[in-house]
């Protein structure tokens, strides 16, 4: 197997609860042996047992909302699913984690591949899926890739995988597909797209993939986060009640943050969901290195709103974000010091999704390059200062005029960097 990087730096014994990371102190925790010993996959055979809606029920009672940026409520997917009469149905893994920052899901893929496999065969009996795909992103290659078919194959093996599960007379095959590197196939339309082997552009909603019509191969379809079902066995296993206990209201559970940027400490941490920034940043980061004082967090994600330091008391979750006009997003956080340019930090953003948008929407293809090359524009000390004011419109009038939600992302960060941090923009304007 290829080389692989280091952990993620472990949780504080102080943390309230572990679900997704309590083996990943220990050597080898991928393997299926360390698995076993930590009390794995005895959620599948309590689950196999249950009824599939009993089990959607105990998700919707534990507030699981998908970890993969929208915060929709898993429950509510699957009952959407269950209701649909036609067949197949098909439960589809987006592990694509394109959203810059994010790598909390490459981690669960690294680190605890059988937790994720366990959790997604309860979700695809919970809808009544025999076929389920895993997209996994391109860049993955070996590491990820490779431990998760390894863990697959040893299902298999095991008899947790193929046909009469524990003799449950439930049949599952899972296959992996890698895509190619496309940003734009984290949409989940664009990724079903992908998966049927055309170009990955975003569909016209409704009809939705959990619709007759409107999912893979035009068969309802669940569309869930890697994360999300890595925590379906802890669910089985302990009831949504508990489940939901360990979060904040709406909001149950732990959620994985993939920190990076100027704090002492960077990695895969997990927390209850609505943690607060300020908690995350001291007591699970450490602080901000020496010499560094805390001037923005990018919250989930690069197109998440920018928050400055004096937000940094809002609590972590997708309701409470929401309503402060931000969002949770991938749980990416990037805690950004004073060195740094908030019109330089845009300009590199920007120039991703310029690069990025499929082209299909004219708003979004037009706009992000526009807005990259007026942002490139001011970072070279060429610009004027009615270049920022012509920065901020374009990105509001980019805003919901698209299929998908990538104009939305790449307007979002322009408009709230600029309104919250003008002086670093103005700073920069010849003259």
């Amino acid at each position: 197997m290829a080389n692989l990087p280091t952990p993620p730096m472990p949780l504080p014994q102080t943390s309230p609860v572990k679900i997704l990371t309590r083996d990943w102190h220990l050597p080898e925790c991928w393997t299926l042996e360390n698995y076993l010993k930590g009390g794995g996959y005895q959620a599948l055979p309590k689950a196999l047992k249950m009824a599939p809606q009993a089990i959607v029920d105990e998700v919707v009672k534990g507030n699981l909302r998908g970890r993969g940026g929208a915060g929709f409520p898993t429950g509510m997917k699957w009952n959407f699913v269950r209701k649909e009469t036609s067949f197949p149905k098909y439960l589809v893994v987006n592990a694509d984690e394109g959203e810059p920052g994010t790598f909390k899901d490459r981690a669960i893929l690294e680190w605890a591949p059988h937790m994720f496999v366990e959790g997604l065969i309860i979700g695809c009996f919970a809808i009544d899926c025999h076929v389920t795909y895993v997209y996994c992103r391109g860049e993955f290659r070996d590491g990820p890739v490779a431990r998760l078919q390894t863990a697959i194959d040893e299902a298999y093996a095991k008899g947790w995988l193929g046909k009469n599960i524990l003799g449950s007379g439930f049949d599952l095959e899972m296959h992996v597909v890698r895509g190619a590197g496309a940003y734009i196939c984290g949409e989940e339309t664009a990724l079903l797209e992908s998966l049927e082997g055309k170009k990955g552009y975003p569909r016209l909603k409704p009809p939705f993939p959990a619709n007759a019509g409107g999912g893979l191969f035009k068969q309802p379809t669940a569309v869930n986060n890697v994360e999300t079902l890595a925590n379906m066995p802890a669910i089985i296993e302990k009831g949504g009640d508990w489940f939901s206990s360990v979060g904040c209201p709406k909001n149950g559970g732990t959620r994985l943050f993939a920190v990076s940027g100027h704090s002492k400490k960077t990695g895969v941490f997990e927390a209850p969901m609505g943690t607060t920034f300020t908690a995350l940043l001291n007591d699970y980061c450490g602080g901000m290195r020496d010499g560094s004082t805390l001037k923005a967090i990018i919250p989930g994600g690069s197109s998440s709103a920018i928050m400055t330091a004096e937000e940094a008391e809002w609590m972590s979750d997708f309701d409470t974000l929401k309503t402060k006009k931000t969002m949770a997003g991938s749980g990416a956080v990037v805690f950004l010091d004073q060195s740094v340019n908030m019109a330089h930090a845009l300009a590199n953003v920007t120039r991703f999704y310029a690069t990025e948008s499929c082209g299909q929407c004219t708003p979004c293809r037009e706009g992000t390059a526009w807005l990259s090359r007026l942002l490139d524009k001011l970072c070279r000390g060429e610009g004027e200062k009615k270049d920022v004011d012509n920065i901020h419109q374009i990105a509001r009038q980019m805003e919901q005029k698209t299929i998908c939600a990538l104009a939305d992302g790449a307007a979002m960060p322009v408009k709230s960097y600029i309104e919250k941090f003008r002086g670093d923009f103005d700073a920069l304007v010849k003259g």
